[in-house]
């Protein structure tokens, strides 16, 4: 399992928080429900601060180089500001797929 985050700061962007709500419910969560591979995908934001971002959790790491069906960077402007790709090792959940995930857990 992967878990990739991945950090913009809007602050210097061509987009704020709210436009990125509007093209998450109207496209990007659409798309995002049938990405092969792909876990969990959450989206976050912090309007004070002007950030936005997303968390994901792929099964595999071959999966998590998939090509993304995300107009983010082209609506933003800009690569993300943070990049960041971890193991997942342990996870808890009350969906059922979703718990009990991770390298802790492999025996």
């Amino acid at each position: 399992m992967v878990v990739r985050l991945v950090i913009w700061n809007l602050a210097d962007s061509l987009t704020n928080v709210g436009e990125l709500r509007r093209y998450l419910r109207d496209e990007a969560v659409p798309a995002f429900e049938r990405v092969p591979g792909l876990l969990f995908k959450g989206w976050f934001s912090d309007e004070a601060t002007e950030r936005w971002g997303a968390i994901y959790v792929w099964a595999s790491h071959e999966e998590s180089e998939q090509g993304l069906p995300s107009r983010a960077r082209e609506l933003i402007g800009k690569n993300p500001d943070i990049v960041e790709i971890f193991d997942l090792e342990a996870s808890v959940s009350v969906a059922d797929e979703l718990a009990g995930l991770g390298l802790a857990f492999e025996q």
